[in-house]
């Protein structure tokens, strides 16, 4: 009980210094609450980012890989010059995949045209999206329709002019009326619209439906070449649910190199990229970025605990006549040396609670006048209050110590 007392008491003679020293105080918070603010707001900036990423990415599919010409990369040591010799996946590789995959839930041949501009009547959209292909591609991704439905078999055997449609494009050429059953002009052709996708929003790795046209490929395969490099021909194949994307890819790069007739000493002339390989990238850019705020973060904290640390050598001086009187009435060294730690972990609590108010501030705004959700990792506020502990404890200890020391007599007599 009465360590409790004396506890109590030395958390009230800093309170009550920290009180009467209002500019003091404020100006040794400045440097915790700056760091605090940044390491915490390089964490959320970062981890918002992170999970913006790992949606755009996840919309790819886990267990999901795209056949192409060109692997996912481009950083660092990346031999463009051997990729650019290899064949882009054909037809004929999708035929052949489609007949003997066995671990595919769904395949599908795909190519995009970026850039048309799509008209009916007065209306129009520049920057499409076109793309075309093979009936299989709603098993590989989910669609999600606002009106209308996906296309019939025998609407993609056939080649029936019909196209599925984003919400920009379905709400800029027909603003006020249903689009279905209407006719654009697409490649020249007049196609009948028969779905419009659900919006959703550009993410960030720029993958929307929302300025998209989708036609059957077996329909765009009599106006284009469907195996022109510059319309980025691809192979989809997302594997069943209960087995591994690993197995697939095993499964897949076999029969690749059985269809290439390419023999065990010569390399793949193709690529394989799965989402997991955007996913290691991220993890890694990531990682230095963490690394470069925890540093420029720390760095502030250590400039504001050596302000702290200036602030209580200067109260200790202001208060070496008190410390003398309470001393000669009794005072134990630890009482005085409790006195001076309380008030600096005081003013660093203090800091690090602005710092994350103002944090948690810039999130509402955010979210209130952006639309944009920023993501505060609680991990990290905990973090914050033990740093700002440990940061107030080792800022006070020495100036904390020395006043614990005074001499009562000598410290009586100082002015």
């Amino acid at each position: 009980m009465l360590f409790l007392r004396l506890l109590r008491e030395s958390f009230n003679f800093a309170f009550d210094a920290l009180r009467h020293n209002k500019l003091r105080t404020i100006l040794s918070l400045l440097g915790i609450t700056i760091g605090i603010m940044t390491i915490i707001g390089v964490f959320s900036a970062v981890d918002t980012l992170r999970n913006n990423l790992q949606n755009s990415v996840e919309k790819l599919g886990s267990n999901t890989i795209y056949v192409q010409k060109w692997p996912w990369g481009g950083f660092g040591d990346y031999p463009w010059w051997k990729y650019m010799r290899r064949p882009v996946p054909t037809i004929r590789d999708f035929d052949k995949l489609s007949a003997r995959l066995q671990t595919a839930e769904g395949i599908a041949y795909e190519i995009g045209i970026g850039d048309r501009v799509v008209k009916y009547r007065s209306n129009s959209v520049e920057g499409a999206q076109l793309a075309a292909s093979s009936h299989d591609l709603y098993r590989t991704r989910v669609f999600n329709f606002q009106d209308g439905r996906y296309f019939t078999e025998n609407e993609s055997r056939g080649g029936s002019p019909v196209v599925l449609i984003g919400s920009d494009i379905a709400n800029a050429l027909f603003p006020n009326e249903s689009p279905l059953g209407k006719s654009i002009k697409v490649l020249g052709r007049k196609v009948k619209v028969i779905g419009v996708f659900e919006k959703e929003g550009e993410d960030m790795l720029g993958i929307s439906s929302d300025k998209t046209m989708l036609l059957p490929l077996n329909f765009a395969r009599n106006i284009i070449d469907l195996e022109e490099e510059r319309y980025g021909p691809q192979i989809t194949v997302k594997g069943k649910e209960n087995i591994a994307v690993n197995e697939v890819e095993s499964e897949l790069r076999g029969l690749m190199r059985s269809i290439h007739r390419l023999s065990p000493k010569e390399e793949d002339d193709f690529a394989l990229n799965k989402s997991t390989i955007l996913t290691a990238q991220l993890d890694q850019m990531f990682g230095i970025i963490d690394f470069a705020g925890a540093f420029i973060g720390g760095f502030s904290i250590l400039v504001g605990g050596f302000g702290i640390a200036n602030i209580m050598f200067v109260s200790v001086k202001e208060r070496t006549n008190i410390i003398g009187i309470q001393k000669s009435l009794g005072a134990k060294n630890y009482f005085i040396l409790l006195q001076f730690l309380f008030e600096a972990v005081a003013l660093c609590l203090m800091g690090g609670a602005i710092g994350l108010a103002i944090v948690f501030l810039l999130a509402m705004l955010g979210k209130a006048f952006a639309d944009l959700t920023i993501i505060v990792d609680m991990s990290k506020v905990v973090l914050t209050v033990v740093l700002s502990t440990v940061i107030g404890l080792l800022s006070g200890f020495i100036p904390a110590f020395m006043a614990s020391r005074l001499d009562p007599v000598e410290a009586i007599r100082s002015k």
